[in-house]
């Protein structure tokens, strides 16, 4: 591949929101669960705007002490209202500053219940589908929450990761384990030109996994964020891939 989306979560109460915007092409912004509220939701979407980012809302369980990496349980019917509540609200900041929301992203352990749970990915799918058909559903390349957005009708992005390392079964390696994030800039950047070049990431095990990757993520919240999306975005781009936004379908698909 030739081409990649880079995105980032923001509006989460990060020092670097600013220089993180300039450096990628689609921001994920908190939407009042894990982190943000409706001040934090209307800066980031105009800084978005200022650098012609594309604005992905980025709901997440409402658990601010655990940062909303933490499952709290709820049912799929709660889910699928957490995240219609928290997209909705992003929507309508949006629309207030003239332009509009082009994707959903889930958070944390949302995300990750997303990845491997099909009755999580379907409630997910199914409240970003009952909001705009439009939009595009982002999720862990070849997990379930891939699988229900296209049973949805939506348009799906597949993600990779720069900055965190993959188990043998293509699930992330959970932060809590040893080596789970990657910190070193020279290291995840290498690994994704590696993932855009080939199509494939290696495991903690040493063995190769193939994916599919439309988005490749870099986090907002670590303390070499901003050293290591500089680094990212030069590797990639001196390696010939060229770095573009996730762009709104005019219909579903």
């Amino acid at each position: 591949m030739n081409t990649v989306d880079l995105n980032c979560d923001l509006g989460e109460g990060g020092a670097h929101d600013v220089e993180l915007m300039a450096l990628i092409t689609s921001a994920n912004i908190a939407c009042g669960g894990h982190a943000g509220d409706a001040a934090t939701m209307r800066a980031t979407v105009k800084l978005a705007q200022a650098h012609r980012v594309s604005i992905g809302a980025h709901p997440g369980y409402a658990d601010r002490e655990h940062f909303g990496r933490r499952e709290l349980g709820l049912t799929t019917r709660q889910i699928e209202q957490l995240v219609r509540d928290q997209t909705a609200r992003l929507i309508t900041i949006a629309h207030e500053c003239g332009t509009e929301v082009t994707h959903v992203k889930p958070h944390g352990a949302l995300y990750n219940q997303a990845a491997r749970d099909p009755a999580v990915a379907a409630a997910i799918a199914s409240a970003v589908g009952a909001l705009d058909g439009n939009l595009i559903l982002i999720g862990l390349s070849g997990s379930s929450l891939i699988t229900a957005g296209r049973k949805q009708g939506l348009r799906v992005a597949q993600e990779a990761f720069a900055d965190r390392n993959y188990l043998a079964d293509g699930s992330l390696a959970p932060r809590t384990m040893a080596g789970g994030l990657i910190e070193d800039s020279t290291m995840a950047a290498r690994r994704a030109l590696q993932m855009c070049q080939d199509q494939e990431v290696e495991t903690m095990d040493g063995s190769r996994r193939a994916i599919v990757m439309d988005t490749l993520c870099l986090h907002g919240d670590g303390l070499q964020a901003v050293t290591m999306a500089r680094e990212v975005r030069r590797v990639l781009t001196t390696g010939g891939i060229t770095l573009r936004n996730l762009a709104r379908p005019t219909s579903a698909r």
